[in-house]
């Protein structure tokens, strides 16, 4: 219980390796997706899910102990420590044409795992988070990615291995306000090759660093009288572009 504990107060992600998830949700998309599971923690109120693997630990706790340990006000009942996937760049850059977010110093919890859910709904082969990104792995991304962070690539990466996917081939668009100087829309913009959409922090963008080596700044026109979009919106929409375009492309050259 020590550890369940330590890794809803703290980082999901523990020292160990292992990562803490809640929920009959997130439970049936870990074992959906081949996770393995090491600990199952069920409050008394409710039997062990069937769907829990024989051999798997499965220890009982009181309501009152299960509901001071884990994070959600209306706790279902049952939580778990799993293995994570290991990724690497390689995995990011998938088995066909790479599509790939960048989320560059990203902080919100709820934008990274909506736009890890994102990513994988419209065909992206994986994530790449800069440092200071928030992780994939903490709580609230966990619950907002609704079980896609089970299934997506998500590897940290720096400037110089950015560089190094650019040698590749893989170009580099940003997501910038329509007042920036130079930018192209999203409609206009050619997401049918190898490329990386980088969508920059909620309050300061994109930083100059990752400015500098992008191949095209790209905007998402807005008629309404807005200023900017939320990241995950923002991110979510140049991923369905990039996978309409595709589509597209496929279906004319069959």
């Amino acid at each position: 219980m020590k550890q369940l504990r330590a890794a809803f107060q703290g980082h999901a992600r523990l020292s160990g390796g292992l990562v803490a998830i809640e929920g009959d949700h997130l439970l049936q998309e870990a074992l959906r997706s081949g996770m393995v599971l090491k600990t199952i923690f069920v409050s008394e109120r409710r039997e062990v899910p069937r769907i829990v693997p024989r051999g798997v630990e499965v220890l009982r706790l009181s309501d009152d102990v299960f509901g001071s340990v884990v994070e959600t006000q209306s706790p279902q009942g049952v939580a778990a420590l799993l293995v994570p996937p290991v990724r690497v760049l390689e995995d990011v850059m998938g088995p066909g044409l790479p599509l790939v977010l960048v989320a560059v110093g990203l902080q919100d919890p709820g934008n990274m795992g909506t736009l890890v859910r994102s990513a994988e709904a419209f065909g992206a082969t994986g994530i790449l988070t800069t440092p200071g990104t928030v992780s994939a792995w903490n709580q609230k991304a966990l619950r907002a990615s609704v079980g896609s962070v089970f299934r997506m690539p998500v590897v940290a990466a720096d400037a110089s291995e950015m560089e190094a996917l650019k040698q590749r081939g893989l170009k580099l668009f940003a997501a910038v306000g329509a007042q920036d100087a130079g930018v192209v829309s999203a409609q206009e913009t050619e997401f049918t090759g190898p490329c990386a959409l980088i969508i920059g922090n909620e309050g300061s963008g994109i930083a100059a660093e990752w400015m500098d080596m992008c191949d095209a700044h790209v905007t998402i026109p807005c008629p309404g009288p807005v200023e900017s979009l939320n990241a995950a919106v923002a991110g979510s929409l140049l991923l369905y572009e990039a996978s309409r375009q595709r589509a597209t492309r496929e279906k004319e050259s069959r």
